[in-house]
């Protein structure tokens, strides 16, 4: 074997932030002094380092010293006390509001999943695999999230099975805040498969059933509607690229 360095392209100010977060925890947990394999900060660098790209935890376990099975647990330590630092969905919508927001942007993904053999009934009352994607051909998650105008993230849902709908998942998980929203003059803007999904929820204008064109004011509503919408897909290119264990 050949031993190497390598550099962590993030701040040492985020590794340390990250390494506080999980100090707190630890102590919140009344962890005893020194029974830990890692500090808190080279924790912290590990969890960064998967944030980064680098999926194979037996790997990064490997190059930590520590277990494959420690390496797991330090990396969902890590992703639990990020995670619980993020807005929810009411803290988000009253900061856009704050922010002076024409409207939002909500938009769902699906992220890769390692669950395979989970069986549910559909709406059509037949046997599925309730994490596989139709969609989008494989084992997924769906997350749904909230955008501003200029397309930077504010808030992204739990996830759900990657056979659930995005308009399904949308209903579970932010529509009854939207409403709120769009009554206080925050509406919100969204692609064609949210047809239906309620009052203050803009979605394009589809094109008549028999064959007909849209008229010129329609065509223009879809026009500036996608141009605007559009910006919200850079909503989860600037988010890490996960994928899901469940």
């Amino acid at each position: 074997m050949i031993p190497h360095r390598a550099t962590l392209d993030v701040s040492r100010e985020l590794a340390q932030y990250l390494g506080r977060l999980l100090w707190q925890e630890r102590r919140l947990r009344a962890t005893p002094k020194g029974s830990r394999a890692l500090t808190c900060f080279r924790q912290a660098v590990m969890v960064l380092r998967w944030f980064r790209g680098e999926r194979d935890i037996p790997k990064l376990g490997r190059d930590h010293k520590v277990s494959r099975a420690t390496a797991y647990r330090y990396i969902d330590e890590g992703i639990a006390v990020l995670a619980a630092q993020a807005p929810d969905l009411h803290g988000a919508l009253e900061r856009a509001r704050n922010d002076g927001h024409a409207y939002l942007i909500m938009d769902g993904t699906l992220l890769p999943t390692d669950r395979c053999a989970e069986q549910t009934i559909s709406v059509k009352s037949e046997q599925i695999d309730l994490w596989y994607s139709g969609k989008a051909h494989q084992h997924a998650g769906n997350i749904q999230a909230l955008s501003s105008p200029a397309g930077l993230p504010l808030w992204v849902s739990d996830v759900e099975p990657g056979s659930v709908h995005d308009l399904t998942a949308a209903r579970a998980h932010v529509l009854g805040a939207l409403y709120a929203a769009a009554a206080q003059g925050l509406p919100t803007l969204a692609d064609g498969g949210y047809e239906g999904a309620g009052i203050g929820v803009l979605t394009p204008i589809k094109n008549p059933a028999d064959g007909q064109t849209l008229s010129i004011g329609n065509r223009t509503y879809n026009r500036l509607h996608r141009g605007l919408r559009c910006l919200g897909e850079r909503g989860f290119v600037l988010q890490p690229h996960l994928e899901i264990s469940v």
